[in-house]
C-alpha cells in the first residue's frame, strides 16, 4: 500500500519528487523555488486555465506539475482528476507531492483516494507476462501549513484506509470468473478478514443454503459447477449496540443463464460481483479504522450458468422468508440473491439500524444517471437524506429515483407472491427495488444502491473494478456514528 505523510516545510532529496500545485502557492514564496526560471512561465499556462507540466528545468523536483486554480475546487465534474489521470498512466516518479494549501475538501478526498488506489494495477495480477511498470508509486506527500495539518491527517488517515478496502474490492473483482469463483471469495475473505480480530467469517455453503430455506439463491447457483455460497462478515468494534447491515450482491459470473445473454453484453460478466466485493472491503475499511460500531457484511454468491440443473423460466422458487417468486426471466438473477440475503439479514438481526444493500442490478440505471450518480432508492426519508449527504461530502454521489405502491402491478405475478421482472419493461431499477423490498421488513430501514454505472471505472475503451460506494458507505457510517 502506497504511504503518505504531511509536511509545512519541503526538504531533503526531493530528487525522485513530483509536485503538484497551482499558480500563486505560498510554496513559491520560499525563495529556493522562486529562483527556478520556469516557474513564471508554468504560472503564466496555469492561469489561462491550462496544464504546465515539465520534467526539466525543475530541480529540486523530478517533475512539476501546476494546475489551473479553478480545478482545485470543482467537486463536481472532477476536472482536477480529468487533468491528472493521464499524467499517471505512466509514473514518473515515486513519490507525489500534493499542494493541499489551498484545495477544496471533498476534492482532496477524491484526490487522495486516487493516488492510492494506484496502488494496484491490472499488472499486479500476475497475468500479463513482461509488463511490469519500471517506476510505482510509493509515497504521497501533503503539503499545508502546520496549523491545519491536524484535520488533514485526519482526512489523509481515512482516505488511506478506504482506499485499502477499495484496492481488496477492485483486486478481487478483477480476477477472471474461472479463478474468483464463489467459493474463492469465501477463501479471500476469510483471509483478508484474519487481520483483524474484530472481524469473523461464518459461511453457508450449498447445503446449508437449502437447509436454511435461501431457495432464491439456490435457484440462481444450482445450474453451475461451482456451488453458491452466502457470506457473513461479523465486526465487532464494541461488545454491544445496534447493528448496521449491508448486503451485497455477489454473481461471479452472469450468462444470463436460460435467458441468455449476446456476446457483448456478457464481457463484463465478471464484474457482476462488484456489490459483493465492496461489501467485503466495506468490511476492511471499518475494522481498518477501527470504528466502535457492530457491522454485519452479507455476500450472496452464485454463478448464474447453464447447465441441466439451470432455473428456467416460470419456476417458482422460496425465500428463507417464505414468500416465493416466480422467475419469468433467469437474467434478472440479482434481485433473487439479494431479496433472500436480505431476508437472512434480517432475521439474523431483527433490530438491525438499517440495512443497505449495493449491487450492479439494472443497465436501466445507467440510462438514467450515467457513470458518475449511484441511483438510491428507499422509503425510509431518513436514510435517503443521510445517505445524500454523505454522497455530497465523499464526492461519492447518489441520486434518489422513486421507491412507492404505483410499482406493485410491476412485480404481480399470477402463480407466486412475486414475479422478478415486469412484463412491461418498463421503470427496471425501479421495479427491482420494489421487488426487494418485500424482503426487509418495514420496522427496518432499508436502502438499495444500484451500482451498475459506479461499480466500474471506464477508461479507453477498457472497464476496470473502482471500488465504489465504499467512501459513501464509509462517511454514511462515520456520520451516523457521531448523530448516535
Amino acid at each position: 500500500m502506497i504511504d503518505y505523510a504531511l509536511t509545512d516545510r519541503l526538504s531533503g532529496d526531493l530528487t525522485q519528487s513530483h509536485l503538484i500545485t497551482f499558480p500563486g502557492s505560498p510554496l513559491f514564496d520560499q525563495p529556493l523555488y522562486r529562483a527556478m526560471p520556469i516557474i513564471d512561465e508554468m504560472e503564466a499556462l496555469a492561469t489561462q486555465g491550462k496544464l504546465a507540466d515539465t520534467r526539466f528545468g525543475c530541480a529540486p523536483f523530478a517533475r512539476i506539475t501546476l494546475l489551473p486554480s479553478g480545478v482545485w475546487h470543482d467537486g463536481v465534474t472532477d476536472a482536477l482528476l480529468n487533468l491528472l489521470r493521464p499524467l499517471f498512466t505512466d509514473t514518473a516518479c515515486p513519490q507525489v507531492i500534493i499542494d493541499c494549501s489551498h484545495i477544496d475538501e471533498v476534492v482532496l478526498a477524491k484526490t487522495l483516494r486516487f493516488l492510492f488506489n494506484l496502488s494496484h494495477q491490472l499488472v499486479d495480477l500476475g497475468l500479463k507476462t513482461g509488463s511490469s511498470p519500471a517506476t510505482r508509486l510509493r509515497r504521497v506527500v501533503g503539503y499545508c501549513p502546520r496549523e491545519t495539518q491536524p484535520q488533514r491527517e485526519t482526512l489523509f488517515h481515512q482516505q488511506h484506509v478506504i482506499a485499502s478496502g477499495m484496492i481488496a474490492a477492485r483486486r478481487l473483482a478483477d480476477l477472471p470468473s474461472e479463478q474468483c469463483t464463489p467459493q474463492y471469495v469465501v477463501d479471500e475473505a476469510q483471509r483478508l478478514c484474519a487481520a483483524f480480530p474484530a472481524l469473523r467469517c461464518e459461511v453457508l455453503d450449498e447445503n446449508a443454503i437449502v437447509e436454511q430455506g435461501l431457495g432464491l439463491l439456490h435457484a440462481v447457483g444450482k445450474g453451475a459447477e461451482r456451488p453458491p455460497r452466502l457470506l457473513a462478515i461479523h465486526y465487532d468494534g464494541i461488545a454491544d449496540g445496534p447493528v448496521r447491515s449491508y448486503v451485497g450482491k455477489g454473481i461471479t459470473f452472469d450468462t444470463g443463464g436460460l435467458w441468455l445473454k449476446e456476446g457483448a453484453g456478457m464481457y463484463t460478466m465478471k464484474y457482476d460481483m462488484c456489490g459483493a466485493a465492496n461489501v467485503l472491503g466495506l468490511m476492511l475499511s471499518i475494522a481498518g479504522l477501527a470504528l466502535p460500531v457492530r457491522v454485519m457484511g452479507v455476500l450472496a454468491l452464485a454463478e448464474n450458468a447453464i447447465g441441466p440443473n439451470a432455473m428456467q423460466p416460470g419456476s417458482v422458487a422460496r425465500a428463507c422468508n417464505g414468500m416465493t417468486v416466480e422467475i419469468n426471466n433467469t437474467d434478472a438473477e440479482g434481485r433473487l440473491v439479494l431479496s433472500d440475503a436480505l431476508a437472512w439479514a434480517s432475521l439474523r438481526h431483527p433490530d438491525t439500524r438499517y440495512i443497505i444493500d449495493l449491487a450492479t442490478l439494472t443497465g436501466a440505471v445507467v440510462k438514467a444517471l450515467g457513470y458518475e450518480l449511484s441511483g438510491l432508492m428507499t422509503q425510509n426519508e431518513s436514510l435517503r437524506q443521510a445517505l445524500t449527504l454523505a454522497g455530497q461530502q465523499s464526492g461519492d454521489e447518489v441520486w434518489s429515483l422513486p421507491l412507492d405502491a404505483r410499482l406493485k402491478k410491476q412485480t404481480e405475478s399470477a402463480i407466486a407472491d412475486l414475479c422478478n421482472t415486469p412484463g412491461n419493461n418498463a421503470a427496471i431499477s425501479a421495479s427491482a427495488a420494489w421487488l426487494l423490498h418485500h424482503f426487509c421488513p418495514s420496522t427496518i430501514p432499508w436502502a438499495h444502491l444500484d451500482v451498475s454505472g459506479t461499480a466500474l471505472w471506464r477508461e479507453s475503451g477498457r472497464s476496470v473494478a473502482s471500488g465504489r460506494p465504499i467512501p459513501l458507505l464509509i462517511q454514511h457510517l462515520l456520520n451516523d456514528i457521531a448523530s448516535s
